[in-house]
């Protein structure tokens, strides 16, 4: 992927996050999310409906890069099935740690691949996938 591009998406998403608001819904399940090196501090609230991820909204202070692979990760999970999702995350996963992983299933995930050059970012473009992961095997389970 272009340099410009990746950097670009990166910026768009951290100016203009999808979905960053506060949520008052009882409905919503909150789970936190931090980076005890930094400032990364993040609330996640899903709602999940008839076996999907029906919705995903977040607040919190978080850099750059936690706070752009929030967005991006939101914007792909909404929709999916749990088993979907937690395939999305394990491919993400596998992406940052340099291991095999479907790129076509990531879509705009894809401008972290190369994070694992700055091994302290990893942190960052993973902390959101930590908190929804374990949502998710608790709606599993």
């Amino acid at each position: 992927m272009d340099e410009n591009v990746r950097r670009e998406i990166i910026l768009d998403h951290y100016q203009n996050p999808k979905n960053r608001e506060a949520v008052f819904d009882e409905r919503y399940k909150k789970v936190n999310t931090n980076n005890e090196s930094c400032i990364d501090n993040l609330d996640l609230y899903i709602l999940m409906e008839e076996g999907k991820i029906k919705d995903i909204k977040f607040q919190g202070e978080a850099c750059a890069i936690s706070t752009s692979s929030t967005s991006i990760m939101i914007t792909n999970l909404i929709g999916k099935t749990i088993a979907e999702a937690l395939e999305y995350i394990e491919n993400f996963k596998a992406m940052v740690n340099e291991e095999p992983y479907d790129e076509e299933l990531l879509k705009e995930g894809i401008v972290y691949n190369e994070i694992y050059k700055q091994s302290n970012r990893k942190t960052c473009a993973l902390l959101p996938y930590v908190g929804i992961e374990k949502v998710l095997r608790d709606y599993q389970e």
